[in-house]
């Protein structure tokens, strides 16, 4: 099968994010099931989300039935929807207030940066920063609600936690290094 990209480290960049990405929604999928729908259902449908996302990486990565416009909108919806659901909506309690407020807001720039850098009709006209801001903020929310888990008491679900927090900085990383190679292609074609 023929692949959209040709370099080693876009190549690299792509697979360990869609392994990574599958293995944690693997786990996620098993905790679903050992802890009884009825107590994690709300993860069933975060990772609903996830499959499509890296379902949508690995058609876009084997350039099969799907554009970079589509691929843009329907992973910009997707991560959209799972931080609209998981940290506004229906945001997890938190040790902290301040570690609450600091997540809430940080997830609220992400959706508006989501918003504003993919879903705008001259999409390929954004920064690698831009990009890179979006994967960063992600990371910084990840790495709150990591930081939350370690200040509560320790408990069977923790580990299921980790990982759950994990799955959407990782998918993040793999759309900004998608969306970085269209970059480079277009500013190529300008030269």
């Amino acid at each position: 099968m023929k692949t959209r990209f040709k370099k080693g480290a876009k190549i690299f960049d792509i697979v360990v994010t869609a392994v990574g990405g599958t293995l944690s929604v693997g786990v996620m999928l098993y905790a679903v099931f050992h802890f009884g729908l009825a107590d994690v259902w709300p993860e069933l449908v975060l990772n609903m989300f996830y499959i499509a996302c890296l379902a949508m990486i690995w058609m876009y990565f084997f350039n099969y039935r799907i554009t970079t416009h589509q691929f843009n909108y329907w992973c910009s919806v997707s991560v959209g929807m799972t931080v609209l659901l998981r940290d506004i909506l229906f945001a997890p309690p938190l040790a902290y207030y301040a570690l609450h407020l600091s997540c809430l807001t940080l997830s609220v720039l992400l959706l508006c940066t989501l918003t504003f850098f993919y879903a705008r009709k001259n999409w390929k006209s954004y920064t690698k920063r831009n990009l890179w801001a979006i994967c960063i903020i992600d990371m910084l929310i990840a790495s709150l609600y990591n930081l939350d888990i370690y200040l509560e008491p320790i408990n069977e679900y923790t580990d299921y936690l980790l990982t759950e927090i994990w799955i959407r900085p990782t998918i993040t990383y793999g759309l900004v290094a998608c969306f970085v190679t269209e970059t480079e292609k277009l500013s190529t074609k300008e030269s």
